[in-house]
């Protein structure tokens, strides 16, 4: 299916709110992956990301929540608490099950109505949750997304949610990322701008080269998304496979990872192929760079005009 589902074990789900332009995403996972994270962007809206680093307690998570709202989002992960609790899942204790659910967010404020996903939408993604195909484009937590922040609000184009995976080495790597970025979108075989910074004189994309000087505060921004794979890794591995995966939206997104943005990429192992890790790690880097790169371009190459702000798809000449 061409898409992170293709990852046994790795169900998605969505739930979107057009008025307000938001939404969010669920990833869970059956059984419990070991989790990893690289949050590279220095504006992150996250929350469980410390529980992701290697030599924590607990090293598996049962979902990762990515949604609208900024912040205030993040808040909508008790509803995806609330669905694996009803389902007893979740890191055993003494007395009770607690379900781990790392999420990040993305800035959609300024896009539509003023809202945000609460524990109640965050819920019904999960119920919606499928290991089918995944809606790309305007939908989940890209909703409200838009990339091309260089030249100001009034030139902004459309992200999205998008989702691809790869197959290598004998094992399959699915990646799904929210594209709300400051920089272009770029297709780095041919260095076209895709989506981005549009001149409001001549409404054409424009290179970040030749409006980073003096560009005015493009506040609000930020990519996140998750890497899945069946390879077994370990928790410093899977940690390791977050940060080369980070890769693949510097090739893509220009500039990424600025101080506007919150660029944050979790990883899951499902752990269902054995695999040696010094052997097979270069071919998982090539397969989730690749992911990666092919998720961002999807999310904004089927994203829908939304709340004023135009897709790609609806500006044939820029």
């Amino acid at each position: 299916m061409d898409a992170i589902t293709d990852v046994g074990g790795i169900a998605v789900g969505s739930v979107q709110d057009r008025t307000r332009c938001t939404g969010c995403t669920v990833v869970l996972s059956d059984p419990p992956a070991v989790v990893g994270a690289d949050v590279r962007g220095p504006a992150p809206a996250t929350r469980e990301t410390d529980l992701c680093r290697p030599g924590t307690l607990v090293e598996r998570a049962d979902a990762v929540f990515l949604t609208g709202g900024s912040a205030f989002g993040l808040d909508a992960a008790a509803g995806v608490m609330g669905f694996l609790h009803a389902q007893s899942r979740g890191f055993p204790t003494a007395t009770i099950s607690v379900p781990i659910v790392p999420a990040a967010a993305i800035y959609d404020l300024a896009i539509g109505e003023v809202g945000w996903p609460d524990a109640a939408m965050a819920y019904e993604a999960c119920r919606a949750a499928s290991t089918k195909g995944v809606e790309q484009g305007s939908a989940g937590a890209g909703t409200g997304a838009v990339v091309g922040r260089l030249l100001g609000p009034g030139g902004v184009t459309k992200g999205g949610l998008g989702t691809a995976s790869v197959r290598s080495a004998g094992v399959t790597v699915g990646a799904l990322v929210v594209v709300n970025a400051v920089g272009n979108v770029v297709d780095p075989a041919t260095g076209r701008i895709v989506a981005g910074a549009r001149s409001p004189e001549t409404g054409k994309f424009v290179p970040a080269g030749e409006v980073l000087e003096g560009t005015p505060q493009p506040r609000g921004s930020t990519v996140i998304g998750v890497v899945a794979t069946d390879a077994r890794l370990d928790s410093m591995q899977t940690n390791q496979l977050a940060a080369a995966a980070q890769d693949g939206l510097a090739r893509c997104i220009m500039p990424a990872h600025t101080v506007y943005d919150g660029d944050a990429i979790f990883t899951l192992s499902t752990g269902r192929v054995s695999v040696e890790w010094p052997r097979v790690q270069p071919a998982l880097v090539w397969a989730a760079v690749t992911a990666v790169e092919r998720a961002v371009l999807n999310a904004v190459l089927r994203a829908t005009s939304l709340g004023g702000v135009p897709a790609c798809r609806d500006l044939p000449n820029a």
